[in-house]
């Protein structure tokens, strides 16, 4: 597809790596939408336009000739940018899921954040809008150095922090979801975030989008990550709990009682893992689709790199 309008809806970290591969790899024409005004990124060459959320006619006005929203707003926000782009017929309209199969996400669950309405939406409006769900599993930056947050993504899941997901590197603990219900090894997939934004650029050049489309930069089970992780750091764990989905259960409820929701939201994370929420076939589609895109940096190399400077 030759030179396209593509709007960027959002700010975070993610929303700024497919931005700047837009801008730097491909000659379409890139907008980013922002709640408020962004003057370091217009200095830097980009162009933003300020919307709010809660006027559909500003909305509108940003979206005119946009030919692709690529969002990483959450709630009412996205659920406004999707009617507006149906209003603007936007062509096509990539929600902010970027994690695992939605079809496998519990229902009214935790960690949903208004993406399932967003999905339904979407759905609805299928005839008029053509839509993808960016399948990538885990982000590798859950696992960074001061946490996922220090890359300006996921501020708002609830395990953004570092050690909130599965293991505390600098600590050297670890909450392990290792087995599934039926006691076999748990695995998952896991992209950084960078690879994430370029399979979703390249995607930009397909004449249509299937429905979801998966893309991965490594696939292993629990078991080897925490193992892997101890080779990386050079020490062992100090305590590791193994885990399945029962015991987790278990855990969650003594939560629930508690009313300890950001423990609620990390265990709630876990116990999709161990139920496999967050594994897909490889190679993955995009993966497969584009060979061309230089392989992905492996977990190991990527975590190796990112505690490199961590005692």
């Amino acid at each position: 597809m030759s030179n396209m309008r593509v709007a960027v809806a959002g700010t975070c970290g993610l929303a700024l790596i497919i931005a700047r591969e837009v801008h730097e790899s491909t000659s379409h024409q890139l907008l980013l939408l922002s709640r408020s005004h962004q003057a370091g990124l217009i200095s830097q060459g980009y162009q933003c336009q300020v919307v709010d959320y809660n006027d559909p006619a500003s909305i509108q006005h940003s979206l005119m000739g946009v030919d692709t929203v690529i969002s990483t707003v959450t709630g009412n926000a996205q659920l406004r940018l999707i009617e507006a782009a149906v209003a603007c017929r936007v062509r096509r309209f990539a929600p902010a899921e970027f994690e695992g199969q939605p079809s496998l996400r519990a229902q009214n669950d935790l960690l949903d954040r208004g993406r399932g309405a967003a999905l339904a939406l979407l759905q609805h409006y299928h005839g008029y809008i053509q839509s993808t769900v960016f399948i990538c599993g885990i982000f590798y930056e859950r696992f960074s150095v001061n946490g996922m947050r220090s890359h300006r993504i996921g501020a708002n899941t609830g395990y953004g922090n570092e050690g909130d997901y599965i293991l505390d590197a600098r600590n050297m603990t670890a909450l392990a979801p290792v087995y599934d219900s039926s006691q076999n090894l748990a695995s998952l997939c896991l992209t950084s975030a960078l690879d994430v934004g370029r399979f979703v650029v390249k995607s930009l050049d397909m004449a249509t989008w299937p429905q979801e489309m998966t893309l991965c930069g490594d696939r292993m089970t629990v078991n080897a990550l925490v193992d892997l992780v101890q080779t990386c750091r050079g020490r062992l764990f100090n305590e590791v709990e193994w885990q399945n989905p029962a015991g987790l259960q278990y855990q969650m409820t003594m939560a629930q009682i508690a009313g300890d929701v950001q423990r609620q939201r990390r265990l709630a994370t876990l116990i999709a893992t161990a139920e496999g929420a967050y594994d897909f076939a490889v190679p993955a589609y995009l993966n497969a689709l584009f060979p061309d895109v230089a392989r992905p940096i492996s977990f190991q190399d990527w975590f190796t790199s990112n505690w490199a400077s961590v005692p």
